[in-house]
């Protein structure tokens, strides 16, 4: 696994073993998801929840992202996003906690302009961290989902809808945002 594109661009990083506690995104999803919105990272500010190795946030600070927030429950994960960002001295634009989702999400206080969700495949959590981490999302902020084709998402969370879905094989990212009122 390595860093695509940016001025950590080439920069390998580490992972945690054993698909049980992490499934990294394959590097082809990541770079057809990173050719996406490729316009749309510089100066935002990012969270990577469920962050396992750090890659997607790690790549959104590559490529000009003002901040990243990582989170993750598990210690072999933290440690490995923090020796990814120590080696692509990234470290500056970081922040790691130690959290589940639901917690991190009800005592954080940021506003992010870009959230990727990448759980545990088979725990069941997506649809639940999409709506509680939707009132920390700017106006104008997007929520990349990553899952398997067979989990089918609803259109609509609470104020943010279905915008794009992208397949790469078996792997969907189901993109939301938030909805525009009519008279906007």
């Amino acid at each position: 696994m390595r860093v695509i594109t940016g001025i950590a661009r080439g920069k390998r990083l580490v992972t945690v073993s054993g698909n049980d506690i992490v499934r990294p995104t394959g590097e082809k999803v990541k770079e057809a998801l990173f050719s996406s919105i490729q316009f749309d990272i510089e100066g935002r500010r990012v969270l990577d929840l469920f962050a396992g190795s750090g890659q997607l946030g790690i790549e959104a600070l590559s490529r000009g992202a003002d901040s990243a927030t990582f989170v993750d429950s598990n210690d072999a994960s933290l440690k490995a996003v923090k020796q990814n960002l120590e080696n692509t001295g990234l470290s500056d634009k970081a922040s790691v906690h130690k959290s589940d989702y639901a917690t991190f999400a009800l005592r954080c206080t940021q506003k992010f302009d870009i959230a990727f969700l990448d759980p545990p495949y088979q725990a069941g959590l997506l649809q639940d961290a999409v709506s509680k981490i939707i009132p920390l999302m700017s106006d104008y902020g997007k929520i990349f989902c990553e899952h398997p084709s067979e989990l089918k998402l609803p259109e609509k969370i609470d104020t943010f809808s279905v915008c794009k879905v992208y397949r790469y094989g078996k792997t969907l990212i189901t993109v939301y945002k938030k909805d525009v009122a009519e008279d906007e």
